[in-house]
């Protein structure tokens, strides 16, 4: 009986303790098939690394690739676009007191960190103060550091800190085809960071300046720009500036169609000049030259001479000048008829043509003297 017991006794554990061992078998073997989906199912997978959301402006459904491409365009590109305000001082006759009267708006964009603001000449013509709007709303009264009126160009400068000025990537003008896509930014009629959109229809343009010497090699487009787009950027499909917008064809004074912009090419050689020494300083012979009415009254050809500066590379090379002799009868001087072979027909010629080269250049003159040609070399001085 007692031997019983004691084997009933051994039975029981042997089942006891094999239970045991079996029991954690299957658990280790469950917590090994569940684990890992468990560890899915929690949101946070081990050895698997997030994806990379790329950051793009949530468009609307529906929206083809090339209206996504304008909006971003414009979203990149309104930065860097500014609106501008002019107004003048004028004293009350009866009180003394100065007042500052409104005088027109216009567009401009920022060239760099410093604070340079590009804009038209006609837009700050006359004005006696200007303030600069960027495109966070903030607004800084600006100074006039150089300006070009034979290019309708003006550079401006504010004190804005470098965190919010965007400077406008440039492009280039040289090589643009009629039927590419442009852009431009402005604020027309005062309605600030306004898109427009349509192509270039010409190239090699020619319009008048302000100072009346003509502007060649001029951007038409069918991008409507209206008043107040005045000195604000045209761009590429890239957002590159291709050129700076300044004039519209229209009779009645609003968009008709047809707009014209100076080439980014001459804005790049122009406003280093124009920061530098508050104008452009071209290569020039040291004369002063007839207006274009005198020259064809006279019958003549070329850029008449009518004043050689003392000391001048012009007087250095034999330039003759027109003068009155002691009879009073009138000695026309030299007339210029080209520029290292290059026809000159009148005094903006010569200028443009003088356009293209470098202060300290030797230029083979043509002249026409006693009506004979012959050719001397002037070495360009810089424009007094």
């Amino acid at each position: 009986m007692k031997g019983t017991s004691i084997l009933r006794f051994i039975f029981w554990a042997a089942l006891l303790v094999g239970g045991f061992f079996i029991g954690t078998a299957w658990k280790d073997n469950f917590n090994q098939q569940i684990a890992p989906q468990m560890s899915a199912d929690d949101g946070n997978p081990r050895n698997v690394s997030e994806p990379t959301l790329a950051k793009t402006t949530a468009m609307p459904p529906g929206l083809n690739e090339s209206e996504k491409a304008t909006i971003r365009l414009f979203e990149n590109s309104a930065p860097s676009v500014a609106f501008i305000t002019t107004s003048q001082l004028r004293q009350d006759y009866w009180t003394s007191n100065v007042m500052e009267i409104p005088q027109g708006s216009g567009s401009g964009f920022v060239w760099d960190k410093e604070g340079h603001v590009i804009t038209n000449y006609h837009v700050i013509q006359g004005a006696d103060k200007a303030q600069v709007t960027l495109a966070d709303r903030t607004t800084w009264d600006a100074t006039l550091v150089g300006a070009a009126p034979e290019k309708d160009l003006a550079v401006l400068k504010i004190t804005a800190p470098k965190s919010v000025l965007r400077p406008i990537p440039v492009g280039s003008s040289d090589n643009l085809l009629v039927g590419q896509s442009v852009l431009a930014i402005g604020n027309p009629f005062g309605l600030d960071q306004t898109l427009t959109t349509g192509i270039i229809s010409a190239l090699g343009r020619e319009i008048k300046s302000v100072s009346g010497i003509p502007i060649r090699d001029v951007i038409q487009s069918d991008a409507a720009i209206n008043p107040g787009n005045s000195g604000g950027p045209l761009l590429n499909s890239s957002g590159e500036l291709i050129g700076v917008n300044t004039a519209i064809y229209s009779p009645s004074g609003a968009s008709a169609g047809i707009g014209f912009s100076i080439p980014v090419d001459v804005v790049k050689w122009a406003v280093p000049d124009l920061i530098k020494y508050g104008k452009i300083n071209r290569p020039a012979l040291g004369i002063e030259l007839a207006n274009a009415q005198t020259t064809q009254r006279l019958g003549l050809r070329g850029a008449l001479i009518t004043h050689v500066i003392a000391g001048s590379a012009a007087e250095k090379a034999g330039l003759q000048p027109t003068f009155r002799d002691r009879s009073g009868r009138i000695r026309l001087g030299d007339a210029i008829i080209g520029i290292n072979g290059e026809k000159v027909d009148s005094g903006n010629d010569l200028i443009l043509i003088l356009e293209k080269y470098k202060i300290g250049d030797n230029v083979k003159v043509t002249l026409l003297r006693d009506d004979k040609e012959q050719d001397v070399t002037v070495k360009l001085e810089g424009s007094k």
